[in-house]
């Protein structure tokens, strides 16, 4: 996986670097396995700092906009447009709209070993299902896109007295991982790190069933380093990084 961008960390620091630049990324949940496995490529790469903080979208940008200028981030990643929107709506923002990034894919997964071995989406609809763990639809896009799923698949009534509401995708999944949630519906970026991966087995919703989770970032008009902000961003929109989302759960925006 990634070998390419991974060959990136075998090159030696340039000589004479000066200290890193500090980047505080603001990133929703989903990304956490995306950015913990391209982020050092770009460390070093680009001799930056990434200092990431991850949460639902909607927390991110209550923090941002409460904070207003000054606030602690440089840039935020989140996981559809609605949020990042709401950044730019407050004048926050140092573009008119939010930059998509990446699309997201939505995922039912369970353990290995599960009563639900091997996994179907017609698990949902077992008499025998006791709990499933969602992202919070209320703050998080993964958690809103799995209401329209069920829904759309005609499930939200046989499975609403089971679900198990988290604050954002990364503890559903957690909930599942550690038994604490039968099934849960995450994020494929989730799904298909390597914590998850030889834990468990996932299938895929029908992307007709939810709408697109198309994932956007700004970047934060008061940062100190607005420049090397862009640079992270367009790095990551460049044909060093797309062509690999797919290995990391992402679908390339380009």
């Amino acid at each position: 996986m990634l070998k390419a961008l991974l060959l990136l960390l075998l090159i030696p620091p340039a000589f004479g670097q000066t200290k890193p630049v500090e980047l505080r990324i603001a990133a929703a949940a989903d990304l956490q396995p995306v950015l913990e496995a391209v982020g050092p490529i770009y460390e070093k790469k680009a001799n930056v700092h990434l200092l990431v903080s991850y949460a639902a979208s909607s927390i991110l940008a209550s923090q941002i906009i409460s904070a207003g200028p000054g606030g602690p981030f440089d840039v935020f990643m989140g996981a559809d447009f609605y949020f990042p929107e709401k950044v730019v709506a407050a004048n926050l923002a140092d573009t008119g709209s939010p930059i998509p990034y990446a699309k997201g894919t939505l995922v039912l997964w369970t353990r290995n070993g599960s009563p639900f071995t091997p996994l179907q989406l017609s698990a949902l609809e077992s008499s025998d299902l006791k709990s499933l763990a969602i992202a919070d639809p209320e703050h998080a896009p993964y958690g809103r896109a799995a209401v329209e799923a069920l829904k759309a698949l005609k499930l939200q009534d046989r499975v609403k007295d089971h679900l198990v509401r988290a604050e954002n995708v990364g503890q559903a999944g957690q909930f599942a991982f550690t038994g604490n949630a039968e099934l849960a519906i995450i994020s494929k970026t989730l799904a298909v790190s390597p914590k998850f991966k030889q834990s468990g087995t996932f299938v895929l919703f029908p992307f007709s069933s939810y709408n697109p989770i198309t994932q956007t970032a700004v970047v934060l008009r008061s940062s100190a380093q607005r420049d090397a902000a862009h640079a992270f961003l367009n790095w990551f929109l460049s044909s060093e990084v797309q062509p690999h989302l797919p290995d990391l759960g992402l679908t390339p925006v380009k």
